[in-house]
């Protein structure tokens, strides 16, 4: 049997049932009569729920549609990536040989619900309160400044470990052209990856048309 004692120490939590992280490591492709879809599924409920709660005390002065955007930065695909790379989650996971020649374990949406499963298993075990103290100790610690422009910025960071993991390249950024007077210019810019234009978006300055492009351009990879 796989030795969890590493990942439960970066987890800061000890499984009593240890069939339970079994579980929430096995990816579909091994051929298990189980695997992590249903505590992937409701470890997505808890973690919607734990980030949405701390954001509501964090922010006090913040409307539903700051909070609402702030939890959408950290609630998803390369969020909850970052947060399995941080514990090196990859590294436990149970795959078909397949999948693993496939480099199925450094694939963001199989890392991704990995955690989430994990998370799901916690909770279960555990109970809400400490799937919460486990998830916030990780999140603070990957992100250090939480805050809607700090978060924003990570969009391009996001896709390129996106497109390195799924297409192992690296997106290009291309200025289409400027309009507009000096004072009042904007930039247009479009993101390639292998030549070809996968997303554009305009912005008042060219990083800013860089991350609203490279926001787009996730957000359709994904989908």
């Amino acid at each position: 049997m796989t030795d969890y004692t590493q990942l439960e120490k970066r987890l800061n939590y000890t499984f009593k049932d240890k069939q339970l992280i079994i579980e929430a490591l096995t990816h579909k492709s091994y051929k298990k009569p189980y695997n992590n879809e249903r505590l992937e599924f409701l470890g997505d409920a808890v973690l919607d729920l734990i980030v949405g709660e701390y954001l509501f005390i964090k922010f006090p002065d913040s409307n539903e549609g700051v909070l609402s955007k702030i939890r959408a930065s950290l609630v998803n695909e390369s969020g909850f990536t970052l947060l399995a790379k941080a514990i090196d989650l990859g590294t436990y996971i149970y795959l078909s040989p397949a999948e693993e020649n496939n480099n199925g374990r450094n694939k963001p949406s199989l890392l991704s619900n990995a955690f989430e499963a994990v998370i799901g298993a916690i909770y279960l075990e555990a109970g809400l309160e400490k799937a919460k103290e486990i998830s916030i100790a990780l999140l603070e610690a990957e992100h250090p400044k939480i805050d809607l422009d700090t978060l924003s910025k990570d969009y391009k960071t996001a896709l390129q470990e996106l497109t390195q993991a799924s297409h192992g390249v690296t997106p290009q950024y291309e200025l289409l052209g400027s309009s507009g007077p000096d004072h009042k210019k904007e930039f247009e810019i479009a993101v390639k990856l292998n030549g070809e234009t996968i997303a554009s978006a305009k912005g008042k300055s060219k990083k800013e048309a860089q991350q609203k492009a490279a926001k787009i351009a996730l957000e359709a990879l994904k989908s």
